[in-house]
């Protein structure tokens, strides 16, 4: 057992894109944590578990990121906050450790050993704490370096290919520190998850499940047990934040909408549409609307059917804020992933299915009163 003396004196998240809206309102959300918790910690699903990683309170923050705005100011230039007074912390903000992010145009070997002197030198600075990686850089394009047989072959063949998150993630693994996937780009490729399991780290994502999807589990999941078919789903989301401007370049939203896709085939246990018109009919589109900033809107029909064939029909609109949605999520993920690996777990923890749109190697639970279970049993086998 370890003494009181030995334990980590709090949870050091390192995040990449930590200018970002998700980053920097993460940033003053950490400050809360310190100075009006009743502001952050009812919001948690953590708040009344894994006691033994310390006060919340205790959370620290350091990253990368490409921009040169400081972070106080990039708080206020995403107005995620307006009517909060998030001014009173900017000289904390401004005492956050954070680094350039590499420049995207070297070697993916070059990037990934920039990172890694970088990890080094964060871990060296806070030995007295649980670290974890949070990646929140935007959406990326696809690629095909699942093909990959080993790392050798995903740094030698990654270089051509425009891959930041994965310089990351491979810095994070060969450091030894746990990694959350919160954004939808795909780093979980097998010769990365294989060295995940050598050297002992956690990996959790991928893609958030902060709004429209995660209310999709929801209802999915209810109908699946009521044994009502769905015939049909169709989705439309609005958003006008650099997420929302960066997701109309269809090469980068193409592995945000196969994530948001994906989810519903494996809830329901089949292809909405598909015994009645030969197809899928669930349908996502994601669109930009300036005026709507960080307060996103979502809209889905839902059309399924009861005994005899009838059909009827749900309407869901949602009037969400981004980033507030998520930060509590990422909070919760960094603490549940500093606890997994505090117990030595490595490669895929499929019990945070709850948290993503996309698990990793798809061994997760699929409906929602399953997830829910499987987080119970996580907090069995970590504590």
């Amino acid at each position: 057992m370890e003494s009181p003396e030995d334990k980590p004196k709090g949870l050091l998240l390192l995040i990449a894109g930590i200018k970002g809206a998700i980053g920097s309102t993460l940033a003053i959300a950490v400050q809360a944590l310190q100075h009006d918790p009743e502001s952050v910690l009812p919001y948690l699903m953590t708040a009344q578990k894994l006691a033994f990683l310390g006060d919340p309170g205790q959370i620290k923050l350091a990253g990368w990121d490409r921009s040169d705005t400081p972070l106080e100011a990039a708080v206020g230039q995403h107005h995620v906050l307006n009517g909060v007074d998030w001014e009173i912390y900017a000289e904390a903000l401004a005492q956050i450790p954070i680094q350039r992010s590499p420049d995207s145009g070297s070697a993916l070997p070059e990037q990934v050993q920039q990172l890694k002197t970088q990890f080094q030198a964060f871990l060296a600075t806070y030995p007295d704490h649980f670290v974890v990686f949070v990646n929140l850089l935007p959406a990326g394009p696809c690629h095909d370096l699942a093909r990959c047989a080993t790392l050798d072959d995903v740094l030698d063949q990654g270089s051509g290919f425009e891959v930041p998150d994965l310089a990351y993630v491979i810095a994070a693994i060969e450091s030894g520190v746990p990694v959350v996937n919160f954004t939808p780009n795909e780093v979980e490729i097998p010769a990365v998850v294989q060295q995940a399991r050598l050297k002992g780290v956690p990996l959790a994502g991928r893609d958030g499940k902060t709004g429209q999807t995660y209310l999709k589990v929801v209802l999915a999941s209810a109908l699946r047990a009521r044994k009502l078919l769905v015939n049909g789903w169709y989705s439309v989301n609005i958003l006008g934040n650099a997420d929302g401007e960066n997701l109309m370049d269809p090469n980068h939203a193409a592995c945000k909408l196969t994530n948001k896709t994906g989810v519903l085939d494996q809830v329901l246990g089949y292809t909405p549409g598909q015994r009645r018109y030969g197809a899928s009919t669930h349908k996502v589109a994601i669109d930009f609307y300036a005026p709507r900033g960080d307060a996103k809107e979502a809209w889905d029909v839902i059309d399924f059917e009861g005994v005899f064939g009838l059909g009827m029909s749900l309407r869901l609109n949602l009037q969400g804020r981004d980033s507030i949605l998520a930060v509590p999520l990422v909070l919760d993920l960094a603490r549940w992933m500093a606890a997994a690996d505090r117990v030595k777990r490595s490669g895929p923890v499929p019990e945070l299915a709850f948290y993503f749109k996309q698990g990793i190697e798809n061994h997760g639970p699929e409906t929602f009163e399953d997830q829910l279970a499987a987080l119970d049993k996580l907090e069995k086998d970590v504590s």
